[in-house]
């Protein structure tokens, strides 16, 4: 027994000694002093409206109301779904917008928690939802739009329009704002959508032409994921433009305000994104944020995501989650593999990671020829050679089996519900509110669970996940030192 505690209490600190190994970014030291806290919310939850719960497309948590007593913190943070369970096809999902409230008991930062506690230390409860309207108030939906397209009207552009002659919503990411409203990123558009505090349409902003998807000539939103009875697109995929699925799927404000950041999921169809191996060159928008109503862009960059090997050797591209806003010209992402974890038939992750972004040397190409579709600025995956990419520095390591099995995680087999599910694509930042660590924070890191349970309900029916699925929503939450964050 001796030789065992021995064992684990190195292999903790071997951990640490890992964790806290900085990443160097432009001189800047970040870092990651390892996970300290995991909570899990029950796959078959129901929310107020009687359907099953969703998890994280996208998070904001609210700083203001985050608090530090002798118990630990306590707080709220918003959750954001995305289209509802989609297996066999999208349906009629009212979009809507989570309330949970949070309570973190941290294990110090290398520690291993207490027998039976691994994955205590985040308690979370649903507390309200939501439901997102159109700027008439009517609902909106997470049916594809497979021919539909809302004409441009006052100050909105066009817009995805369902079959139902709903607007169209596959919502990604959320930014809230200090007045109560906020900024909600869509696969579809791609598009920005601005709502009130209650959940009402106030705007929308289209990205440049480059990623509005083309079918025949004219805008398309379809995303080949028809509703029940629907046809697929004529093509099945958009000529130029934003590949299916593969929209704005991180965005967040710069600490300052001044600024949104929005990076699309992977390259546009035209710069190497008709590819799984080719679509590693996608795009940073920075909007000028100093009129919430009519968002301005400022600055445009590439974004080369993280490449790796398969199982059978062959070059993969992993996909961009979520981004955390430093600075204008720093951000932290998320990028993934995608088919493994619990839930989906592979069991082990390649690639789950989190990445320090410097634009700093990035060329800017907003307002530029590459903002048409017909310039590609990366035909068939090869960059122009006029144009300095942004630079990636490895951060945090997900997938890090000793920093999971502290928690009873894993990644890889058994796949069975320790085993991290395959889609992570929400995060946000809080303070430690520690003031001996003023640079510290707690950075949330969440699924989406693409509503896999066996005790599903939605849009008036009763559902079972395929292949006996039952995902919880989780949260994994890491403490980081971010310096100059605060002065940022």
């Amino acid at each position: 027994m001796k030789h065992l505690n021995r064992t684990v209490a190195l292999g903790a600190a071997l951990a640490l000694f890992t964790a806290l190994t900085p990443a160097l970014a432009e001189g800047v030291a970040y870092v990651n002093k390892g996970l300290v806290g995991v909570g899990r919310m029950p796959a078959n939850l129901k929310d107020k409206f009687g359907e099953t719960f969703g998890s994280g497309s996208g998070m904001s948590i609210d700083v203001k109301g985050w608090t530090h007593d002798a118990t630990g913190y306590k707080g709220s943070l918003w959750l954001l779904p995305d289209r509802g369970y989609n297996v066999v096809g999208t349906t009629d999902y009212r979009p809507r917008l989570n309330t949970i409230s949070i309570e973190l008991a941290p294990t110090a930062p290398g520690a291993a928690p207490a027998a039976g506690q691994e994955q205590s230390g985040v308690k979370a409860t649903l507390a309200d939802s939501m439901l997102l309207t159109d700027d008439k108030g009517a609902d909106a939906t997470g049916l594809d739009p497979l021919n539909g397209v809302r004409p441009a009207a006052g100050d909105m552009p066009i817009l995805p329009q369902a079959d139902n002659g709903k607007l169209a919503l596959d919502n990604e990411a959320i930014v809230h704002l200090p007045d109560g409203t906020m900024f909600i990123s869509d696969e579809y558009g791609p598009n920005i959508y601005r709502f009130s505090a209650d959940g009402h349409l106030l705007s929308a902003t289209q990205p440049p032409a480059a990623l509005v998807p083309m079918r025949h000539g004219a805008p398309n939103f379809a995303s080949d994921n028809p509703g029940p009875g629907a046809a697929e697109p004529d093509p099945k995929d958009p000529e130029t433009g934003r590949q299916n699925n593969q929209g704005l799927e991180g965005m967040a404000m710069t600490p300052d305000g001044k600024f949104l950041i929005a990076v699309l999921q992977s390259a546009p169809r035209q710069d190497g994104g008709d590819s799984g191996s080719t679509r590693q060159n996608t795009r940073a928008l920075v909007y000028d944020a100093s009129d919430l109503a009519h968002l301005k862009l400022a600055h445009e960059y590439i974004v080369p995501l993280p490449v790796f090997k398969d199982a059978k050797d062959k070059t993969k591209v992993a996909a961009q989650s979520e981004i955390v806003a430093l600075s204008d010209k720093t951000f932290l992402m998320l990028t993934r593999d995608s088919g493994n974890g619990q839930g989906v038939k592979g069991d082990e992750s390649l690639l789950r990671r989190i990445n320090v972004v410097d634009l700093s040397a990035a060329t800017d190409i907003a307002g530029g020829p590459f903002d048409a579709a017909d310039k590609p600025v990366a035909p068939k995956g090869v960059l122009d050679p006029s144009v300095t990419p942004a630079k990636l520095t490895p951060f945090i390591d997900l997938n890090d089996k000793a920093e999971l099995g502290r928690f009873g995680l894993h990644n890889g087999k058994p796949n069975d519900k320790n085993n991290l599910s395959e889609k992570w694509e929400a995060m946000s930042l809080v303070s430690v509110l520690d003031p001996k660590l003023p640079d510290d924070y707690f950075l949330f890191v969440a699924n989406d669970n693409d509503f896999m349970t066996q005790d599903g309900f939605q849009v008036g029916a009763p559902y079972k996940a395929e292949d006996g699925a039952d995902v919880d929503t989780m949260f994994l939450v890491y403490q980081v030192t971010l310096p100059n964050l605060a002065t940022n």
